[in-house]
């Protein structure tokens, strides 16, 4: 077993800040090293309108979590937007080179490098490698057939291409930043590995609602595929205009209302005071019934637009909705999970140091980029083992008899953050 520690760093560019969140995977763990937020501007509706204030926010993010861990991060994986999605599936067929005519793992890059080498259009690019199926002897399997005897290797790849003016864009500021790309993903497939979604589509349907401040991303899933995506430009920060229309508060504190001190129960709203400020001489106060009141009609209005674009699906298959992204911070939309034409669950992740929905992509890129890595055979991390090893004050040479890697980076972590 390899019980080298591989540390892997993923990024997120949202709509309002950018979250970079490193990890360890050590022999079969896999550990949360730090998590990061930064604010940025320069985002709308998922296009870079900005680009030196995304690559600022980005090199804020990778410093921050550089000065605790003690080393540099080099390589970063990348999560892009669910936007202009397109999805085909190539069919290739293989011969095993070997003369005992078992598949090995070469025959299968083979046909891999023969499918993604297929480009629909010039506008679009491939963003990820979905669902691969293989035929061996009439007989279909996800699992790799390695060693198996056939004449033939038969092989079914799904293949999703995204906008390639969008993918180089959010590539570039990466680069710009100073970091290599390690592997980019889709947001919604990142997601749906990390909340475990294909799973639950061999027999039914499952929309993804991916909510964000300024959109929210509906994805479809489907016998465990990724079959669609759309984009609503309609998102939770539609919740806080009101407070700042009637109220003058900034969007950050509004955020804070309906997070920490909010119901969305308005039979159980209560008259209580939960928030204070002072506009000049003048005293002002939110009560919880005001703060209900103001923001329960942009919330049943959301609710409504996403039960408009998905009633088709809704009315032809068993479906469910699960609920993730930044938008789950807000615990009382559980509350409202009725309102939706379909059963509704919310998702927020238990990965200990990453228990937030805000995190959901970040952590999903690191089981997509594990996935792929079996086939690739591609052993880069986000940093160099000598540099970590010197970090850490271990001996590259040394057994690992010790403690695991997790208890050294926390205690080290625990000893130089400030």
């Amino acid at each position: 077993m390899n019980e080298q520690k591989e540390i892997y760093a993923s990024i997120e560019i949202g709509d309002h800040e950018v979250r970079l969140v490193a990890g360890e995977f050590y022999e079969t763990r896999f550990h949360i090293l730090r998590v990061e937020r930064c604010e940025l501007q320069g985002i709308e509706h998922k296009l870079i309108v900005d680009e030196q204030a995304v690559v600022a926010a980005i090199r804020k993010a990778v410093h921050k979590v550089e000065d605790v861990l003690g080393f540099p991060l080099h390589r970063v994986l990348l999560a892009l937007p669910s936007m202009h999605v397109e999805r085909h599936t190539k069919r290739v067929q293989v011969v095993p080179q070997a003369s005992s005519k078992r598949i090995r793992l070469s025959d299968i890059q083979g046909g891999l490098n023969q499918a993604i080498a297929y480009k629909p259009s010039d506008d679009l690019e491939l963003v990820n490698v979905g669902c691969i199926k293989y035929i061996t002897g009439g007989i279909t399997s996800r699992k790799m057939p390695i060693d198996e005897v056939s004449e033939l290797l038969t092989m079914s790849v799904d293949l999703l291409y995204a906008d390639k003016e969008i993918v180089y864009s959010y590539a570039r500021c990466i680069e710009k930043a100073g970091l290599e790309i390690l592997d980019v993903c889709l947001d919604s497939y990142a997601i749906a590995n990390e909340a475990a979604v294909f799973e639950q589509t061999v027999d039914k349907y499952v929309i993804l609602v991916n909510l964000a401040r300024q959109d929210t991303t509906l994805s479809l899933f489907s016998h465990g595929k990724l079959v669609n995506s759309e984009i609503l430009h309609q998102g939770y920060g539609e919740w806080l205009k009101p407070f700042h229309e009637e109220c003058g508060l900034s969007a950050k504190i509004s955020y804070r209302l309906l997070q920490n001190t909010c119901t969305f129960d308005e039979a159980r709203a209560k008259d209580n005071v939960i928030y204070i400020w002072s506009v000049g001489n003048e005293q002002k106060q939110l009560t919880e019934k005001a703060v209900c009141k103001r923001v329960m009609p942009s919330i049943l209005a959301w609710i409504k637009t996403v039960n408009e674009a998905c009633e088709s699906i809704v009315e032809n298959g068993d479906v469910r909705y699960l609920i993730s992204g930044e938008g789950c911070e807000i615990a009382s939309l559980s509350q409202v999970l009725s309102a939706f034409n379909a059963p509704a669950q919310m998702y927020v992740p238990q990965t200990i140091g990453a228990r937030n929905p805000a995190y959901v992509a970040c952590l999903g890129l690191f089981y997509c980029w594990k996935e792929q890595q079996a086939i690739r055979n591609d052993e880069r991390t986000s940093c160099e083992s000598d540099e970590v090893n010197e970090a850490l004050h271990i001996s590259p040479r040394k057994n690992t008899v010790d403690e695991g890697g997790f208890t050294k980076r926390l205690k080290s972590i625990l000893l130089n953050d400030k």
